[in-house]
């Protein structure tokens, strides 16, 4: 698609909720009102099994920030029905989600347990810590987390399943042929224009999966 034509969707998107409310049509009101401020029994319960999750930032200009995090088993730390605690582990030091923080606490938070389909979604503010017992607390094979992310909740609910049914997400069968899929290396090195030797060794950019605490 040349770029005039790209300019000219972008020109003639949608604007007001009521144009949005035409092509969508309006929520049912039990829709709009099943978020809650707090946790129940069984949402501590879901987070207790949810190991995966994504937490999504925004800095003080708006710019937008997407991240996975997981780990062995959950390790979110429920501190009362209104607070959450996340850990962070070691990467690549960037912490986008944590500069972003910085600037605007509003985090927003889905939570996936491994061959389920629903999401738990959370939003709230965050506070950064270093605290050494939230740390401890959140140990896996005896390393305490390098980071606490203390989430105070503004809003608790679930997301319908349709998106993770559509894909089949955890039905191994739709899964691609590994060989298809582009590495890691490769999209880099075509990102940041780097030629990468044809006969180049798999697996050599990947040393990060040995070290995951």
């Amino acid at each position: 698609m040349d770029s005039d034509r790209i300019d000219e969707l972008v020109r003639r998107g949608l604007r007001t909720r009521e144009e949005l409310e035409a092509v969508l049509g309006s929520p049912h009101p039990g829709i709009v009102d099943k978020a809650r401020p707090h946790l129940t029994p069984l949402i501590r319960e879901f987070l207790s099994l949810a190991r995966f999750f994504t937490i999504a930032t925004a800095d003080a200009a708006g710019n937008c920030d997407c991240s996975p995090r997981g780990d062995l088993e959950s390790s979110v730390l429920v501190l009362d029905d209104h607070t959450i605690v996340l850990p962070d582990r070691p990467g690549n030091r960037r912490a986008d989600s944590y500069r972003n923080i910085l600037e605007n606490p509003h985090v927003g938070l889905l939570f996936f347990v491994p061959g389920d389909e629903e999401v738990l979604r959370i939003n709230g503010r965050a506070t950064l810590s270093d605290d050494p017992e939230l740390l401890e607390r959140m140990s896996l094979q005896g390393r305490p987390a390098q980071l606490a992310v203390i989430v105070r909740i503004d809003e608790v609910f679930l997301h319908c399943a349709r998106a993770l049914l559509r894909a089949k997400l955890w039905d191994p069968s739709t899964y691609p042929e590994r060989a298809l899929v582009p590495s890691m290396r490769d999209m880099h090195a075509e990102l940041v224009a780097i030629d990468v030797p044809a006969d180049a060794e798999p697996g050599k950019r990947e040393l990060y999966r040995e070290y995951l605490y």
